[in-house]
């Protein structure tokens, strides 16, 4: 069953229209996603649950098919949108454990942490917010730098702090240990946005 639903998740996911290059590979842009946030959650909790691979795999399945411009622009229309990406992703998810047979006590607890529900309280979202953080971090941190050459280095330095804030105790010393590649151009910013104030 789980296997089920993590090969529906990369069949849905494999139909994004937008690509990415790779290791010498293309990639459908949220399927490469999910493989990273995959490969992150093995490396930070190595020990969890098939539910939580479930819903680490899907935060951000068919993501294409909500995109910002559908949302009014400035920073309301962003909150806006992304409480609906929650809510489409968790929704999205639990159609294909539906069709693979889960109960609907695992449909439920898949349904909260994809959703952010009550996270900080919630381990399950947590971990889905903790395992975003890194892959983010780790992955697109220097990309999306390098779509805002407006943003000044205390924008920056906001921008880090609540990527930190949003992170577990555990988040920050699996990051503080080694354990993420942080982008080497950033490193500089990266530790005066967390240096103690």
């Amino acid at each position: 069953m789980f296997e089920h639903v993590i090969a529906l998740i990369d069949e849905a996911n494999s139909q994004d229209p937008n690509q990415e290059h790779y290791a010498g590979k293309v990639w459908p842009k949220e399927r490469l996603y999910s493989e990273r946030m995959t490969q992150i959650l093995n490396r930070f909790k190595p020990d969890a649950d098939e539910l939580m691979h479930i819903a680490v795999r899907a935060q951000h399945i068919k993501r294409w098919c909500s995109p910002r411009s559908h949302f009014p622009m400035g920073k309301q229309g962003y909150h806006q949108w992304r409480s609906a990406l929650y809510i489409f992703h968790a929704s999205t998810v639990v159609e294909l454990m539906q069709q693979a047979g889960c109960s609907d006590v695992d449909q439920q607890r898949v349904y909260a942490a994809v959703a952010k529900k009550q996270i900080k309280r919630n381990p399950d979202s947590q971990l889905v917010e903790d395992i975003a953080s890194l892959v983010f971090i780790e992955y697109y941190m220097l990309a999306f730098v390098q779509t805002k050459p407006d943003y000044d280095e205390q924008k920056w330095i906001g921008i880090l702090q609540r990527t930190w804030q949003k992170m577990s105790t555990e988040a920050h010393d699996f990051v503080l240990a080694g354990n993420i590649t942080l982008p080497a151009p950033l490193v500089p910013l990266i530790e005066k946005a967390l240096a103690p104030s």
